[in-house]
């Protein structure tokens, strides 16, 4: 293996390596664990020693075939199922506040299964909808998709994680679309999807309803009428938005220590992970937020640039995939910080606290880059223009 390394290294051009990409994230990471450690001090050395990990293993990522990778997906995907699982079990996951989303190594490592979920299944996907690409629009290739998806989607929901399992629908439904799902399909899904949701809706919010946990309702009525719950689900909210709002242009300042902050009164319970928007706009003010938010969507569009260059199917979909994901819980994580969507936790990419979300996110950037890396599908198409 070590050999086909160097053989693939010396096929590498290194003006195709996406430094760009690397060094938006760097600063972006960096950047997040000095947030992490103002929302909450103590929190710098491990959210550094997060990205340094990850850092460690997106450029080794990057190196390794990632054609080489994709042979081995099924293995990765037993594995995946397996950890999500084990999550479930007394005794391997650990409790916290209701939830067990984590398997516990010794005093004080924690690994959440579901943010490697995330990235395993969509290389598992780019490989599986590479391969049946001419039957993606068939009924018993959506029905199979389906099934594939089912367990992870139902273990992350069991844990609860509502968030994720809406995070890992949408990415899911994405990577189908950027397969080639024929738009007629699109068509009919959605004309059953969306009434479908509409009743979903209707039914959630009444008393005694089937389908959601008790503060998972209130959240959503909390949602839809804030100033009826202002004092309950709706306060961590309501709160946030008034943090941002009084950022203003340039913000209270970095780390400071005002009694009436959002960190130090305690408005919100999660200041350094499912609100550290918050706490940007609250000490930056709307330019820091602003520079956040381009800055992500830098590595999105980068992301999609690399894929359009892909020379495959899986390539393509692995960088669409990425995109997307960070695309997804940029837009929860800030939406319920600015009260845009219903209360739900989930981390801000490279920035929001958490060694597994960091290094997972660094470990997808890493696979976009080696699709960089390899031949464009230009190349493929007249390989006599690029023989010297």
């Amino acid at each position: 293996m070590f050999t086909k390394l160097l053989d693939q290294l010396q096929n590498y051009n290194i003006k195709n390596y996406q430094f760009g990409l690397v060094i938006i994230v760097t600063i972006l990471s960096v950047f997040g664990a000095f947030m992490v450690d103002s929302a909450r001090s103590g929190l710098f050395e491990r959210q550094i020693m997060g990205v340094a990990i990850g850092f460690v293993a997106m450029v080794i990522i990057s190196l390794f075939d990632y054609k080489f990778v994709l042979k081995y997906t099924w293995i990765l995907y037993v594995i995946s199922t397996v950890l999500l699982v084990a999550v479930l079990i007394p005794g391997i996951g650990v409790e916290v506040n209701g939830a067990r989303r984590w398997i516990r190594f010794g005093e004080v490592l924690q690994f959440q299964p579901s943010d490697l979920t995330k990235i395993i299944l969509i290389l598992f996907f780019a490989y599986f909808f590479m391969r049946f690409q001419q039957h993606i629009s068939k009924l018993r290739m959506l029905l199979a998709s389906g099934i594939l998806v089912a367990p992870s989607i139902i273990l992350i929901h069991r844990q609860p994680n509502l968030s994720n399992t809406i995070t890992l629908a949408i990415l899911f439904c994405l990577m189908l679309f950027m397969a080639g799902l024929s738009y007629k399909v699109i068509g009919l899904l959605a004309a059953i999807v969306v009434p479908f949701t509409v009743i979903f809706l209707l039914i959630a919010v009444q008393p005694n309803q089937p389908f959601l946990a008790n503060y998972q309702q209130e959240r959503l009525l909390a949602f839809l009428n804030p100033e009826e719950f202002a004092q309950e689900a709706a306060m961590q909210q309501l709160n946030s938005v008034m943090a941002i709002g009084s950022g203003q242009l340039h913000g209270k300042g970095f780390n400071n220590d005002l009694p009436i902050s959002l960190k130090n009164s305690n408005f919100v319970p999660e200041p350094h992970n499912d609100f550290i928007f918050a706490v940007i706009g609250e000490e930056l003010g709307f330019i820091g937020s602003s520079i956040v938010v381009v800055l992500l969507l830098l590595i999105i569009l980068m992301c999609l640039l690399v894929g359009i260059r892909a020379s495959d199917l899986a390539g393509r979909l692995i960088c669409g995939g990425v995109a997307s994901l960070i695309a997804i819980q940029t837009f929860i994580n800030i939406g319920v910080a600015t009260l845009m969507v219903p209360n739900t936790g989930i981390s801000l990419p490279f920035v929001s606290y958490g060694l597994t979300s960091v290094i997972s996110f660094y470990m997808g950037i890493g696979f976009v880059l080696n699709v960089g890396l390899q031949p464009s599908k230009q190349a493929n198409k007249y390989p006599n223009k690029y023989v010297k």
